[in-house]
């Protein structure tokens, strides 16, 4: 051992300095600063108000709602009438849609097509033909009919001529049988004049019958005239048929080989979803029209069943669109409008691309839906115009329950005692 035992203890009980001790702060000041702090964070916990927010999805819309159009069948965009943005009427043309179909033997709507127009077009023939027909012989009928009437005209003034002559000839008669009885003539002129009267009889009645007959020939033409007409009126009805369902036939084979899209309604158009060349299936959307000229858009948002009773109309929401950034361009004003009664239905959910879905893409759980008016003034930043358009995205932040700090603590505290309690109706 270099050093003894006792040197060795003095150099570790042996002080390297001087001990300096501080007071510390007093007693009344460390407890007056707790008691400050405490009551300044009841004070805070208790007056200071804390409101729950919720942030839902949601689209623009236009009321009226904008109308999509779909493809009705597989085919080929051949012709595009329209561009975005243009105002279009009601029937107007928007695309043209090829679903022809094609064989070893050509284009078959274009064939049958064809084959139709042949058809129509001889039938057109055939009743072109049948109207000069009729034409030639009512005027023939017409000119028999006028001819036998002036020649009836001539015969009836003959016969009343006769009439005349016949009753100047019995009278006559008459008198040479006076005549005779008084001995002035003999028997011979008397008989000659017998012969006479006979004779002018007979040619009276010739007369008459011709006359007659001469009237029922116009009878008969004018029932010939009006029988006629009505067997060529006929066939050209029959054919007039053929025509028209030749006419349907058409219709029917040109829609086999193309559709044509119009507007249903007057309006505007927001979209377009395709180009021409473009082939297209059944139920493919192909535009989106806003029904009216000056449509005001709207904010449609979806509410979650237990925030329902939190969200009045008239209240205002904070609105961050898809296409803006928000953190370049802030959150834009809302106002609730209004709020479904009832949860919306799953077709109606599935007709918005906005619509909360699941991991797989299914609508779960009941939403409600709130719709939201915009602040156009609050659309302009830093001079420039934010344009809106229908089906542009949006997230909303909806402000639901306002309660004190305190309450927002003691809020598992509420949860357990829940889930401890009996039955409410439970008798004491």
């Amino acid at each position: 051992m270099l050093f003894r035992k006792e040197v060795n203890e003095h150099q570790q009980n042996h002080w390297t300095g001087k001990a300096l001790l501080l007071a510390g702060w007093p007693v009344w000041i460390v407890t007056s600063l707790t008691a400050v702090f405490i009551i300044c964070l009841l004070i805070f916990l208790i007056f200071t108000n804390y409101t729950r927010r919720i942030n839902v999805s949601g689209e623009i819309i236009t009321q009226p709602h904008s109308i999509n159009l779909f493809s009705p069948e597989q085919g080929v965009i051949t012709k595009l009438y329209v561009d975005t943005g243009k105002r279009v009427k009601k029937g107007q043309p928007l695309y043209e849609i090829d679903v022809s179909r094609v064989t070893q033997a050509g284009n078959v709507s274009t064939t049958t097509l064809a084959a139709i127009k042949k058809q129509r077009e001889q039938i057109d023939s055939i009743v072109a033909q049948l109207e000069h027909n009729k034409q030639e012989t009512l005027q023939n009928l017409q000119q028999q009919l006028e001819q036998y009437e002036k020649a009836h005209q001539v015969s009836q003034s003959m016969v009343d001529s006769a009439q005349e002559g016949l009753d100047a000839m019995k009278k006559s008669m008459q008198n040479y049988g006076a005549y005779q009885k008084k001995g002035l003539i003999n028997t011979d002129q008397l008989n000659n004049q017998r012969y006479l009267f006979y004779q002018q009889q007979t040619s009276f009645q010739s007369l008459n019958t011709q006359a007659i007959q001469e009237a029922l020939q116009i009878t008969n033409l004018r029932s010939e005239l009006v029988t006629r007409a009505a067997e060529f009126d006929n066939q050209i009805s029959q054919y007039g048929y053929q025509r028209n369902d030749l006419e349907r036939q058409l219709a029917q084979a040109d829609a086999k080989g193309s559709l044509l899209i119009t507007a249903p309604t007057s309006g505007k158009i927001s979209s377009l979803s395709v180009t021409p060349g473009q082939m297209v299936n059944a139920g493919d959307s192909l535009a989106q029209l806003v029904p009216a000229s000056n449509s005001p858009f709207f904010l449609v948002a979806w509410l979650p069943n237990e925030s329902v009773p939190y969200v009045k109309a008239g209240e205002h929401i904070n609105i961050r669109y898809e296409a803006y950034p928000f953190e370049k361009y802030g959150q834009f004003p809302g106002k609730v409008e209004s709020i479904s009664s009832a949860p919306v239905s799953e077709q109606e959910l599935n007709s918005y691309a906005s619509a909360p879905r699941t991991a797989n893409g299914m609508v779960s759980g009941p939403y409600y839906k709130v719709i939201v008016s915009l602040d156009k003034k609050a659309m302009d930043w830093h001079g420039e115009t934010l344009n809106l358009s229908s089906g542009m995205k949006a997230e909303s932040t909806l402000f639901l329950e306002k309660r004190p700090l305190y309450q927002w603590m003691l809020s598992p505290y509420y949860s357990m005692k829940k889930s401890v309690v009996g039955p409410i109706n439970e008798s004491r």
